[in-house]
């Protein structure tokens, strides 16, 4: 029977695959790899909409790709 530690490590690398395999490039290469590639993509959306939001991000600190990014993720249910 499995430990605990092994169910736990056989886990992880389920969920994050990206990260073993960076470990295995740098393990070779010793360079360490990039395990999130951000992509630009063009969407339309209303104008007085986007100026409201840029104000309010930049108000508050915030990146706006990170708050999309965020619903987004809440929309699929995924965290």
């Amino acid at each position: 029977m499995p430990s605990k530690q092994y169910e736990y490590a056989i886990e992880a690398i389920k969920k994050h695959p990206q990260v073993f395999e960076a470990l295995a490039e740098y393990d070779k290469t010793r360079k360490m790899p990039k395990t999130v590639y951000r992509e630009r993509i063009n969407l339309t959306i209303d104008g007085t909409l986007l100026k409201k939001f840029r104000e309010y991000a930049q108000e508050k600190g915030m990146n706006m790709s990170r708050v999309i990014e965020k619903h987004i993720k809440e929309e699929l249910g995924l965290k």
